[in-house]
């Protein structure tokens, strides 16, 4: 079977610095893969350009392919909206709108002009039930969404994304700000959310990589040093450099 992502020859500069060197990998679909490395070695780099999301940095150049439904995402062409609607992106720190909860759910399809046969509150309801906030928020829709914790501000900012329908969900370090408890109940959603989205995570976060991906890919110097089976990365890398991460010799 095909990957979802396929990813070929990339390389990317941020003005005269190569940030990605030569990255080829495929990502399966309805699987969570995890990135991983030490600060800096791109990481979170090849993350963002899979939505290109690199594109609003300056100096910014690419080479190679990501093909995604067999479109070549990095030609000029490439309707970016479009692109960004199906892969979508949840950020480090929670990043809900100074809005109502309600509204933090219908803003996507607002801006995508997405059309749909259900009403807004099916939708909205639906999208907090995917990710287990209806029962704690449905009284309280029209509240702010900054009221709510961290936890389930980061949930929010996952259901945003669900109404115009992705099929890829990017997550850069999604539990960085959260406390072990809360990021356990992020996990047992990535595992929920699996069931009908691919996710991508970078994470610093060794155990985490471990616990929820089926593959892990790991990153040094903008290179893709080796991707495989999480367990096998794991339990029996086959580079040296892999290896020295993953005991802590280096990171």
């Amino acid at each position: 079977m095909m990957p979802k992502i396929q990813i070929k020859n990339l390389n990317l500069w941020y003005g005269k610095f190569q940030a990605l060197i030569d990255v080829n990998t495929g990502i399966e679909e309805k699987k969570i893969t995890s990135i991983i490395g030490p600060s800096g070695c791109g990481k979170s780099t090849l993350l963002r350009v899979l939505n290109r999301m690199n594109d609003l940095i300056e100096g910014i150049k690419t080479s190679g392919e990501i093909i995604i439904g067999k479109e070549n995402i990095l030609l000029p062409g490439t309707d970016l909206i479009k692109l960004r609607k199906n892969v979508g992106m949840v950020f480090q720190r929670p990043n809900p709108f100074p809005l109502s909860i309600r509204k933090n759910i219908t803003f996507g399809l607002e801006i995508h002009s997405a059309r749909s046969k259900d009403t807004l509150d099916e939708i909205i309801e639906n999208s907090l039930k995917s990710v287990l906030l209806w029962d704690d928020l449905k009284d309280k829709l029209n509240s702010s969404a900054l009221e709510l914790t961290l936890e389930q501000q980061q949930r929010l900012c996952v259901a945003r994304l669900l109404p115009v329908k992705p099929e890829i969900l990017l997550m850069d370090e999604p539990c960085s700000s959260l406390d072990p408890i809360a990021t356990g109940r992020i996990e047992e959603l990535m595992f929920e959310l699996k069931k009908n989205y691919t996710i991508v995570i970078v994470t610093h976060n060794m155990q985490q990589a471990a616990r929820v991906s089926d593959d892990t890919g790991f990153m040094l110097l903008g290179k893709l040093v080796e991707f495989n089976k999480t367990e096998k990365i794991f339990t029996n890398p086959e580079k040296k450099e892999t290896e020295d991460y993953i005991t802590g010799r280096f990171g």
